[in-house]
């Protein structure tokens, strides 16, 4: 299994001259699977073979609207139309209002929005933030974050120094911080590790791990601690935000709103694009050049949030996500699986054999699932245009895999 979530795919399943090239050009960080899609429309795609897939996987949850969604394809045309780049050394109003409309979907009390590229990228600005509070707060330094174990965070120097096992592939001579991992569901060790912490981060279903929820008491106590200790929350839902939980954001399906939120991933559709939601409280008191960007908030990426937004509340997406997430719990526990894990539709099937192995003998059926950090966990990362008929082939399908 790949870190990417995808296991690769033998050569018999189609891998093609072009991937070939692809190698032949690039460096080979990424083991290419033999599956090359040529076109998709909502949540199928089609091979360069001839073969349709449902993509229950959303590029690792990128695609959060399918494929080929026409109100995204004429954001982006019309945007690109009228102007294609302007930094933010210049006011733009297609900013302003995907900053208002992404604030006011999200957890109250989380009121300023600053945009980013990447999910990784948010979440260093998280830690800065974080610290600079702290120390502006306190007069002192705060030298350590706070993460659980299984957490992915990024590959950036911070981020990757708060991704659980991450030693195996960060690469840098050391640290920018201190950083203490505890136990998943351990309040204790977590009350003892934030004793003067400058912040805990926090997936509230952790994807790379396998589809694991810290739960609702969890996130709750998490948050009574932080507050106690002067520690700032920091919610990742890079991977578990943007609907995927049922609610605009895992914090509201929970009912716990952190000082920071970092979002990216499908937040303009598959348009490269990150967030950070940000509280009064950690707002205040920042000065003109503490943070910076050169691509993030960029006119073609606002377009594609504002519209991404819009299309969920539009479509019902919310109720679909909740109404197939039951389906699918109720459905495949079938044929391999013996239960289903996680929030909406971040899932994980957990699998009597190899996921690694389920996930291949899937795509034979016409069915495109990942993988995860658990060697028994399917992971599931659909787009939330995902129809129930997708569901009941999915389970068809488990029913004639052996167990």
């Amino acid at each position: 299994m790949s870190e990417t979530g995808v296991a690769a795919v033998p050569e018999t399943l189609g891998a093609t001259g072009m991937t070939e090239e692809e190698r032949r050009w690039m460096l080979p960080v990424y083991p290419h699977s033999g599956i090359e899609p040529v076109r998709g429309v909502g949540a199928l795609l089609e091979t360069r073979d001839g073969r349709t897939l449902i993509d229950f996987y959303g590029g690792h949850a990128v695609a959060l609207l399918g494929y080929a969604h026409p109100r995204l394809i004429t954001a982006l045309d019309e945007q690109a139309r009228t102007l294609f780049f302007q930094s933010n050394v210049v006011p733009l109003e297609v900013r302003a209002r995907a900053a208002k409309r992404l604030v006011q979907w999200g957890p109250e009390g989380l009121t300023r929005a600053f945009f980013v590229n990447s999910g990784a990228e948010a979440n260093e600005n998280a830690f800065r933030l974080a610290f600079r509070h702290t120390e502006r707060r306190e007069g002192r330094k705060r030298r350590k974050i706070v993460a659980l174990e299984g957490a992915f965070h990024g590959r950036t120097a911070a981020a990757a120094a708060v991704t659980w096992g991450s030693e195996r592939w960060y690469g840098f001579p050391q640290a920018p911080f201190d950083v203490t991992f505890v136990p998943r569901g351990d309040l204790a060790a977590l009350e003892e590790a934030l004793v003067d912490a400058a912040a805990l981060i926090v997936e509230p279903v952790q994807g790379q791990a396998g589809a694991y929820e810290a739960g609702e008491s969890w996130l709750v106590a998490a948050r009574e601690m932080t507050k106690a200790s002067g520690t700032v929350l920091i919610f990742d839902e890079v991977q578990c935000g943007l609907g995927r939980s049922g609610q605009p954001f895992a914090a509201q399906a929970y009912g716990v709103t952190p000082d920071l939120l970092t979002t990216a991933k499908g937040l303009a559709g598959g348009f490269p694009a990150g967030a950070v939601l940000v509280s009064d409280e950690l707002a205040r008191g920042l000065r003109e050049g503490d943070l910076g960007t050169t691509f993030g908030g960029g006119p073609l990426a606002c377009a594609l949030i504002n519209t991404v937004i819009q299309i969920i509340e539009d479509e019902g997406l919310l109720q679909r996500v909740r109404d197939l997430s039951e389906r699918i719990r109720t459905t495949c526990v079938t044929g391999p699986v013996t239960a289903v894990q996680g929030k909406g539709f971040l899932l994980g099937l957990r699998t009597t054999r190899p996921a690694k192995e389920i996930q291949l003998e899937l795509i034979e059926h016409g069915i495109l699932t990942g993988t995860s950090g658990d060697p028994h966990i399917v992971r599931l990362l659909p787009p939330l245009v995902l129809d129930a008929v997708h569901v009941d082939q999915m389970a068809a399908a488990l029913k004639e895999i052996r167990p």
